[in-house]
């Protein structure tokens, strides 16, 4: 009874396995290229429980599109919420396989315009400058207007279970070196053999889907 408990339990705990084609596609960003719906759904199941998020291409193109294609293609499937900040934002998008964000590294979208405020429940591309959007996204937890005028361009919205966003694990708080959390460096060179031994508490997206 005991061992077929902990095979339960086992089959219960592990992470959704992603198919050989779409493996073998996020290894190669290029391809990747299909263009979104003018309105989509995208459903998350965390270890916190479900949200989604509604997408709306004419606010953020590019953004709408590179996001469309990430979760279609599994890129966020067992990736952790590596950055949560309580009051302002909760950021993901570092895959769990380092040789996965090695191709992505340098996968840049151009800028989009900035449409929409990055007001609460907004979800936004994070950037390092004009045009380096890649794959690392962040949801707003209140009032950030002050990244509009930064160029971060919201290009959906959390509609449905923001109270699961909100109960993120925060406890480590902003990432190294300035606080905390996980060193972004680390987290794209060792994946989540780094984040499961030194951030064991870290919340995590079991499966990304988009809605029918």
């Amino acid at each position: 009874m005991f061992r077929s408990l902990v095979i339960l339990l086992a089959l219960v705990i592990a992470p959704a396995a992603i198919s050989p084609a779409m493996s073998q596609a996020l290894m190669n960003p290029a391809s990747l290229t299909e263009q979104a719906p003018p309105v989509y759904k995208a459903k998350f199941d965390t270890s916190k429980g479900s949200f989604e998020i509604q997408v709306h291409r004419d606010w953020a193109p590019a953004g709408a599109d590179r996001f469309y294609n990430l979760v279609k293609n599994g890129f966020f499937d067992n990736t952790r919420f590596f950055r949560v900040v309580s009051g302002f934002m909760v950021q993901f998008g570092l895959n769990g396989d380092p040789s996965v964000s090695a191709q992505w590294r340098q996968a840049r979208i151009r800028d989009d315009q900035v449409k929409q405020s990055n007001t609460r429940g907004m979800v936004t591309f994070a950037t390092a400058g004009p045009n380096t959007r890649t794959t690392q996204v962040f949801i707003n937890f209140g009032d950030n207007n002050r990244l509009d005028g930064m160029g971060f361009a919201p290009f959906g919205q959390v509609v449905t279970g923001m109270n699961v966003v909100d109960a993120l694990y925060s406890g480590y708080g902003e990432g190294a070196p300035g606080g905390n959390g996980p060193e972004q460096g680390r987290v794209q060179q060792e994946g989540n053999a780094y984040l499961t031994k030194d951030f064991a508490k870290l919340d995590y997206i079991k499966k990304a889907t988009i809605e029918p």
